[in-house]
């Protein structure tokens, strides 16, 4: 799998055109699309078919002691014209709150994706080896229950960025657990970067980041780093606008009951890849957010991990509240140049860092446990699942990444001891290696 998103580096990838309105308020809550599927309140079972000829797939349980619950939210930023189709004079986002809930039985599971969503991720994403139109995606069921009662309160709020390209739900792995651990957990689709965002009208707004590329590389075999990186910073630009301003919102934009359940004043985020590096230059921009992970995201504007130069400002400054950088297998402050000017310009008890062996970059999103499903019902080689998410094994990775995300928020937002400064207060995992 390429260490930088594909959909930024492949200028020949189609992307349809994005469908646009004029949206009335700031911040709206969303209700259901009338198009969404009626979820039943159990998860199908991995393997049957849905959409004739298509495999179903099944993600693993939160281990926390919470069911979950959630609602998604329509957001619309009327301070700020969309930055990336002309003409649009507000930007419009889309977010999912998952929370602690009181009980969830009653409550029907949330699908992964919604239609549109789902059509726009099979024709377009970020893995490698799977073929479209053989996976019913919209099938996919979460462990979030729609709706459901939120627990009291107050629970720390921590906001999920994904991967370019990437929408808000492509890591259901680790947020539902998150918040089965009693954490308020809002994840951001950034609309005309994620593959297709799906609004509660049934409009589908999709990816413009391929034809983006395309004009600033058109030769993609002698790509201009100059034009590569200033590409890349627009993007990192509108991520960090996006996250600030769900900041602002989501306070007024959400339920009453779980406004109260949500503890403002503890606040952080953890992001995949583009997403991971949106968490720390948020947090460096934004003083309401605490402490940040990083999964994996290089923190410059190049198109590689080992590429030198074109640092971003929370790389060049460094932080002076606390984060995780959590690699893959060969990635340390001593192979990204980006994470080691992080590193030195940060203070060492603020600061975290391990190495996952076996993992691949895709093995920090849902990938890592959808895609072996995949391949064994498909019948697809095992470089497949090796390509996307490594050799680390679905168990391994998944009860790593879930401790780890877990440990951090747990020390830096509601005040658990950690073991020392050198170690983060991060629990020690077979395979997790941590940087010096």
């Amino acid at each position: 799998m390429p260490t930088r998103r594909v959909v930024l580096t492949s200028a020949a990838a189609a992307a349809a055109s994005a469908v646009t309105a004029a949206v009335p308020a700031r911040a709206l809550a969303a209700r259901p699309s009338p198009a969404s599927p009626s979820p039943s309140s159990a998860a199908p079972s991995a393997g049957r078919e849905g959409a004739p000829g298509r495999v179903r797939v099944r993600l693993p349980a939160p281990g926390g002691p919470y069911p979950v619950g959630t609602v998604a939210l329509r957001l619309v930023d009327t301070a700020r014209p969309d930055p990336w189709v002309a003409g649009e004079r507000r930007r419009e986002l889309m977010v999912s709150v998952r929370y602690p809930a009181l009980e969830a039985g009653r409550h029907r599971l949330a699908p992964q994706m919604l239609p549109g969503e789902a059509a726009g991720f099979d024709a377009l994403n970020n893995l490698s080896g799977i073929p479209a139109g053989r996976v019913d995606w919209a099938a996919t069921r979460t462990h979030a229950h729609l709706g459901a009662p939120p627990a009291p309160g107050p629970h720390p709020v921590v906001l999920y960025s994904p991967g370019a390209g990437d929408p808000r739900s492509w890591n259901a792995t680790l947020v539902d657990d998150l918040a089965s651990r009693g954490y308020t957990v809002v994840t951001v689709d950034h609309t005309y970067d994620a593959t297709a965002v799906e609004f509660p009208d049934g409009r589908v707004a999709h990816t413009v980041l391929p034809e983006e590329y395309a004009r600033a590389v058109p030769d993609p075999e002698h790509p201009d780093p100059v034009k590569v990186a200033a590409l890349l910073k627009k993007t990192m630009d509108v991520r960090v606008a996006d996250t600030r301003f769900v900041l602002d919102a989501l306070p007024d934009a959400l339920p009453p009951r779980l406004r109260a359940a949500a503890d403002f004043g503890r606040t952080g985020m953890f992001g995949h890849s583009a997403g991971g590096f949106t968490a720390l230059q948020a947090m460096h921009d934004d003083p309401r957010l605490a402490a940040g992970a990083n999964f994996d995201g290089v923190l410059a504007y190049v198109q590689n991990d080992p590429d030198r130069g074109y640092l971003s400002p929370v790389a060049a400054d460094g932080l002076d509240r606390p984060f995780l950088l959590v690699g893959k297998d060969g990635n340390t402050r001593g192979t990204v140049p980006s994470w080691d000017a992080l590193w030195r310009r940060s203070r060492p008890g603020l600061r975290s860092g391990v190495t996952l062996r076996g993992a691949e970059h895709g093995t920090f999103t849902d990938a890592e446990p959808l895609v072996p499903q995949i391949a064994r019902l498909l019948g697809l080689p095992a470089a497949t699942v090796r390509g996307n998410t490594g050799t680390i094994g679905v168990r391994r990775a998944v009860t790593a990444e879930r401790a780890l995300l877990a440990a951090f928020f747990d020390r830096w937002l509601r005040g658990g001891a950690g073991r020392g400064p050198h170690d983060g207060g991060l629990p020690r995992l077979p395979g997790v290696r941590p940087f010096r």
